[in-house]
């Protein structure tokens, strides 16, 4: 997902100042919001949220 794209969902969320933000740092404060893990980044090439809308993004 480009940036522009998580900056739009974060605002949508209610999440301020998204520009100050890593794009990493603002996935995981989405994730936060909507009340999951905020894993983002961390899963090392495996992953167990299949659900996860940013899973594909994560792995990479």
């Amino acid at each position: 997902m480009k940036i522009s794209e998580i900056e739009k969902k974060a605002k949508q969320m209610g999440i301020k100042n998204t520009w100050k933000y890593s794009r990493t740092d603002l996935v995981r404060e989405i994730q936060k919001k909507e009340g999951n893990s905020d894993c983002f980044g961390k899963a090392n090439g495996s992953c167990a949220q299949m659900a996860c809308c940013w899973r594909i993004d994560c792995l990479r």
